[in-house]
């Protein structure tokens, strides 16, 4: 995403939605079963946003400056069907000595713990530097320390087929040869690992832009792997500049417009692509474009592999693209359009939303009161991560059927285990180059959620204040101070 204008959407004190998920109290009236769509993708799911927040503040406290995703948010999200989340992280808090350095054991125990979270759950776990070409604020210009660093974290994971590496979020403003010589370094870095039978992401210049891959990422089909499972993820938001700074949609058959071009390209070389993010806000016109675009890449799935939408994490707020279970904005709106495209046999049989929800629902609306997240974040331990075959058909075939351990509830209410997220013990920041722009409501209905203002109109804590392009409040409640985070984002603290 390329952040110069991001707004926040305002959330609801309740709302009525169709689909019961997980971690939230419904009260149900009415229902209507998703409507599964057969399609040829490979991956659908998530980037689960945290562990890169609080860039200007290396190394950080988890909990404070950054947070890794909640378990049984990734729970509730692998239970509703998506099967792979990406798990985006800063080079500089893993590797904080040099790029070619040993790597903090606090920060790799806690990647390696949410990684084994996600893969022994059955989906796949795609490492993310969240870094956009850079180390320590230098664009990455040593293609041998580039592959040192790919060749140490693949070590790591070498013997986890459901790991999937990302050699580094959306490269811009970087001379083109050199983003495809890092990509090709980070190739070679990952398989001399002895990781041979992941699949590599490989991102390109431009923010990853697929509206304008042809225009700028041509020479990347360049690229070589012994393997054979190189995949190019590609980003693409559905707002008038492609940035995902919007919460509006230029229209509703955007999405497919603006991935025509790449299609094109990927068929034309013999290659696999896969959207790495992408997202709309909450509004008709963007949850139509969302269904066109997806249902575009599954007819084309020759080529695109599936998507990833941007984004879910426990930090987010009232961020209009937040699929946080419980409290994101786009959470209630966007699962079931994202439903229809999970992979056939991803979904925990005992678990779906739709079944469940035809079972225990009768007839009008469904009101949901969010269960509050007041468990603190424990330390993350390093637990061993499991092996399986990384085969499409694996995917499809293999993943193991994830049992819901609480009963199904009776007639018209369904309770579930509360979300854990972590409780911030001081100032969530958020990555490098976030803007923001007052808050606007979101026009459907969204989850509950603490709203940004307090009821004199002050900003309440752990909202935006101030930064470039913001016009809100700028006054922070008592006991809050406004702190320049980055120069777009600043933050009641």
């Amino acid at each position: 995403m390329k952040f110069t204008n991001l707004a926040l959407a305002a959330s609801a004190a309740s709302v009525a939605c169709a689909l019961p998920h997980g971690g939230q109290t419904v009260h149900t009236k009415q229902s209507a079963a998703v409507s599964k769509r057969a399609n040829g993708f490979t991956w659908v799911g998530v980037s689960e946003s945290g562990a890169e927040f609080g860039e200007g503040n290396i190394p950080g406290t988890a909990g404070t400056d950054y947070a890794w995703p909640a378990t049984s948010s990734i729970q509730t999200l692998r239970k509703a069907g998506m099967n792979i989340f990406r798990v985006p992280f800063l080079m500089e808090r893993l590797v904080p000595s040099s790029m070619t350095g040993t790597a903090d054991a606090t920060y790799m125990a806690a990647l390696k713990k949410t990684v084994a979270t996600i893969t022994e759950g059955g989906a796949y776990a795609v490492l993310d530097p969240h870094n956009y070409g850079r180390y320590s604020g230098s664009v990455i210009s040593s293609t041998d320390d580039f592959k040192t660093f790919w060749k140490n974290v693949a070590t790591e994971f070498a013997d986890n087929d459901k790991v999937i590496f990302d050699t580094n979020n959306e490269y811009h403003d970087m001379d083109q040869e050199l983003v495809l010589n890092l990509n090709q370094a980070a190739i070679n870095g990952i398989r001399a690992a002895g990781a041979t039978t992941q699949y590599i992401f490989v991102e390109g210049n431009s923010w990853s832009g697929a509206h304008s891959w042809t225009d700028n990422n041509d020479n990347l089909k360049g690229l070589t792997d012994s393997e054979d499972k190189i995949v190019y993820e590609m980003h693409q938001y559905l707002d008038g500049d492609s940035s995902g700074t919007s919460e509006t949609c230029s229209s509703a058959t955007i999405g497919k417009e603006r991935l025509q071009g790449a299609t094109e390209w990927l068929q034309t070389n013999n290659l696999k692509g896969f959207i790495g993010e992408f997202a709309g806000g909450v509004n008709s016109v963007c949850e139509e474009a969302v269904e066109n675009m997806l249902s575009y890449m599954s007819d084309n799935s020759d080529v695109w592999m599936g998507a990833e939408w941007w984004s879910a994490g426990p930090m987010w707020g009232s961020y209009m693209y937040s699929l946080e279970p419980n409290e994101g904005p786009a959470y209630s709106t966007y699962l079931p359009i994202l439903e229809k495209y999970f992979v056939d046999g991803s979904a925990s049989a005992s678990t779906s939303s739709a079944t469940k929800t035809a079972q225990t629902t009768t007839a009008a609306a469904v009101e949901i009161t969010s269960t509050p997240n007041t468990q603190a974040e424990v330390a993350a331990t390093e637990t061993p991560s499991s092996s399986s075959s990384s085969t499409a058909a694996a995917v499809q075939s293999s993943i193991p059927v994830v049992q819901s351990s609480a009963p199904a509830p009776a007639a018209t209410t369904i309770t579930s285990i509360p979300v854990d997220v972590p409780t911030p013990t001081g100032a969530p920041t958020f990555f490098s180059g976030v803007a923001a722009s007052t808050e606007v409501p979101s026009s459907s209905a969204t989850p509950s959620a603490t709203p940004s203002a307090a009821a004199n109109g002050s900003v309440k804590k752990y909202y935006q204040c101030g930064g470039l392009n913001y016009t809100g409040a700028t006054t922070c409640e008592s006991g809050s101070t406004c702190v320049k985070q980055n120069p777009y984002y600043f933050q009641c603290v």
